[in-house]
């Protein structure tokens, strides 16, 4: 199969139509070049608030609330999109009331057959914090497709290696992103790699890209695209399967292969997945020896 990881620009729109051409026409691309599997990043969905003008785009606030009232149309669109080129599409994620107590950070999974799911962000960064003020929301899930097992770990989630234990029976961990500066981007890259190496799978990291100065939201954007899984058995000795170029809009793709997974669990040169629990005898207690 092959994965496609988006370096996605936030553009102004005017209308509704000018959205779904965009959308359009990054998964038509994507189709050509035969993917099967589309990642979208974190809080891409943040330039729908421009449709209803600068004003509300450029108050966080009232930004949060545009978007999260866009989100089933969005969903319909997507639906459609997966249905027509045949393939399953990460959306990009958007702050989305869904009866918690403020916003959450949702991303959702949309299949060729017209089934969707959704995964919300579980550790909010400094920002959401304060002052965006969105919130935990649902629990980690792990998605049965046709294409295989399929998790989500939404940017900052991905440098939490307890969270990608959690959904350890995924093929795949797709890591939607969205950083301000190069630091940030390479928190989410080093995290990204590290869980495919100790989960042994294939994660796929998208990011938004390019500037945005009409937000209060999402106004930098520094990032690219990236597929990678652990340097073992049947995998590229550096654990990158493909990177785009910084900054650059556009796709990244890699073929990868679900049977690699399981054998490099079986058979590869090292076991982390499955030595995992060996760690805890090692932790407990903790000697403090003091060396003068």
């Amino acid at each position: 199969m092959k994965i496609a990881t988006a370096a996605y620009p936030l553009d102004w729109l005017d209308s509704w139509s000018q959205y779904e051409d965009k959308l359009s026409d990054w998964v038509s691309t994507a189709a050509r070049n035969k993917a099967d599997l589309l990642v979208f990043p974190e809080y891409g969905a943040m330039e729908l608030s421009t449709l209803d003008g600068a004003a509300i785009a450029g108050n966080l606030e009232a930004s949060i609330q545009s978007v999260s009232e866009k989100m089933e149309a969005v969903a319909e669109l997507h639906l459609k999109l997966a249905a027509e080129y045949k393939l399953h599409i990460l959306g990009a994620s958007a702050p989305v009331h869904a009866g918690f107590s403020r916003p959450v950070n949702r991303a959702e999974l949309y299949t060729p057959t017209g089934a969707r799911g959704h995964q919300d962000k579980q550790i909010m960064t400094m920002f959401e914090r304060d002052p965006w003020d969105v919130v935990t929301g649902g629990p980690l899930k792990v998605f049965e497709t046709a294409i295989g097992k399929i998790a989500v770990l939404i940017c900052y989630d991905s440098e939490y290696p307890l969270l990608a234990r959690a959904v350890s029976e995924a093929d795949f961990i797709l890591v939607p992103s969205c950083t301000e500066a190069l630091a940030g981007y390479w928190r989410v890259r080093i995290g990204s790699m590290a869980r495919a190496l100790e989960q042994q799978c294939v994660t796929a990291m998208s990011s938004t890209v390019g500037a945005a100065r009409w937000s209060e939201a999402v106004e930098e954007n520094v990032g690219m695209g990236g597929i990678f899984g652990p340097p073992d058995t049947g995998f590229p000795a550096t654990g990158v399967f493909a990177e785009g170029s910084l900054n650059q809009p556009g796709w990244t793709y890699a073929e990868v292969d679900r049977e690699m997974i399981a054998k490099v669990r079986k058979e590869g040169v090292v076991r982390n997945r499955t030595h995992w629990k060996d760690q805890e005898s090692r932790i407990e207690p903790v000697v403090n020896q003091e060396l003068v």
